[in-house]
């Protein structure tokens, strides 16, 4: 488009013939035969400045360390390659770092699982692969969580590349029932959520009875799940059917 522009400008015409024929902005145009009358062309020139001091070598560092450590910050890196003698500014750090695809992001929570837990889940995964559709539209789930209504927000950031984000690296561990202030059952299903129930005192067997007993069916009703449906459980063993 830049080149169209200095074409009809040599061929003679003016500002505004130009600016109708190609459809551009007058600011636009004027800007591109500014430029090209000054440094005769209408390429992108050569930014100033100092260039970077990252050598390959100390690129690869700073690779090898987020890579080992995601949650390593810029300002360790900093230090880092200063203790190699290469000094930078910790936001050319992280310009180098983006552009090898490694950027600061806030990691995901996710719930913190023992071996057991882990071991449990594939194995639930397993004995379920094949069933069809229908069992999992038809499956109410339940579970109970404390939430917290006071928490302390605590600023965290990892250095990851794209669909890596919830790669055991680079999130952080929540654990249930780690302090809070309210407990609550709820269930869904495919089709959506079900009934929730605030937990006053002690969680036993006759407490969750009767939570399931009042918003079970309602729940199954709500969310208008087939005769064949089936209540899935946690895996908390104190309290369960």
């Amino acid at each position: 488009m830049r080149k169209k522009v200095i074409e009809i400008y040599q061929s003679g015409k003016g500002y505004k013939a130009i600016s109708k024929a190609l459809e551009l902005p007058r600011t636009t145009m004027r800007a591109i035969i500014y430029k090209w009358r000054k440094h005769g062309t209408v390429e992108n020139l050569p930014r100033s400045g100092r260039l970077t001091k990252i050598t390959p070598r100390a690129q690869r560092q700073l690779i090898q360390e987020v890579t080992k450590d995601p949650t390593t910050t810029s300002k360790e890196l900093q230090a880092s390659l200063a203790s190699v003698k290469v000094s930078v500014h910790d936001s050319t750090i992280r310009k180098r770092l983006g552009k090898n695809g490694l950027r600061g992001r806030v990691p995901r929570p996710k719930p913190l699982l023992s071996k057991k837990n882990i071991k449990a889940r594939l194995n639930f995964a397993r004995k379920h692969l094949d069933d069809p559709q229908d069992f999992w539209e038809n499956t109410l789930w339940t579970d109970e969580t404390k939430i917290e209504l006071f928490g302390r927000s605590v600023s965290h950031y990892v250095w990851h590349k794209s669909n890596t984000t919830f790669q055991k690296k680079n999130i952080i561990p929540t654990v249930k029932y780690g302090g809070g202030s309210v407990m609550v059952w709820g269930c869904f299903a495919a089709s959506g959520p079900g009934r929730l129930a605030v937990i006053n005192g002690t969680m036993n067997s006759a407490v969750y009875q009767k939570i399931l007993k009042e918003n079970v069916w309602p729940s199954v009703c709500d969310l208008k799940l087939k005769r064949t449906w089936v209540l899935q459980q946690d895996n908390d063993p104190k309290v369960h059917l």
